[in-house]
């Protein structure tokens, strides 16, 4: 996750069995800890509808700007049903 301009700190107590769950889990998915949460809590967010999901094309557009916009049919081609002259 990239690491944002306007983050927020804050002290989270959670006990050893769960801290244990969270290191494992985060080692699985190749995390840090803070990762895991973020990605935790952003999906959770998400899954709530209390944050928007990110539209797939426009954050690929926004992550390359020199990326070519996709092309529609070439419009010189006749529609398959139409008879040749």
């Amino acid at each position: 996750m990239a690491r944002e301009t306007n983050t927020r700190s804050f002290v989270l107590r959670v006990d050893a069995a769960t801290m244990d769950a969270l290191e494992a889990w985060a080692e699985d998915e190749f995390r840090s800890i803070n990762g895991q949460l973020q990605w935790i809590i952003a999906d959770a967010l998400r899954r709530s509808g209390r944050l928007k999901k990110p539209r797939p094309q426009a954050a690929r557009a926004a992550a390359s700007p020199d990326r070519k916009p996709e092309l529609p049919e070439d419009v010189s081609k006749k529609p398959a049903n139409e008879p040749e002259s």
